[in-house]
């Protein structure tokens, strides 16, 4: 009886990370149109770039970033192409020459 529970929990938790990992919207499902659109209407969210790879991405003009983290572009792969978004990092330092 013990191993019929150890098997059902097992396989609760592998359908829950299955279905946990579907749930973070792909960019490369995506146009770039509708990636940039869901930051904006989320101001920031989590989102899928690659098959083990994601990260949070935010709106250009907001305080979704925490100092002293700024919004600074990346790419991220959509289906019509590369999409232009924004992630919090931290800004290089400006040191004189």
């Amino acid at each position: 009886m013990r191993i019929g529970k150890i098997a059902f929990c097992a396989a609760a938790m592998a359908v829950a990370a299955t279905h946990f990992a579907d749930a973070r919207p792909d960019t490369r499902k995506m146009t770039c149109a509708q990636t940039q659109a869901l930051i904006e209407s989320q101001h920031a969210t989590v989102l899928s770039t690659g098959p083990s790879t994601y990260d949070r991405y935010v709106r250009q003009f907001g305080n979704e970033c925490d100092a002293p983290y700024v919004p600074m572009v990346d790419y991220v792969p959509a289906s019509d192409g590369r999409c232009m978004v924004y992630r919090c990092e931290e800004p290089a330092p400006m040191v004189p020459d």
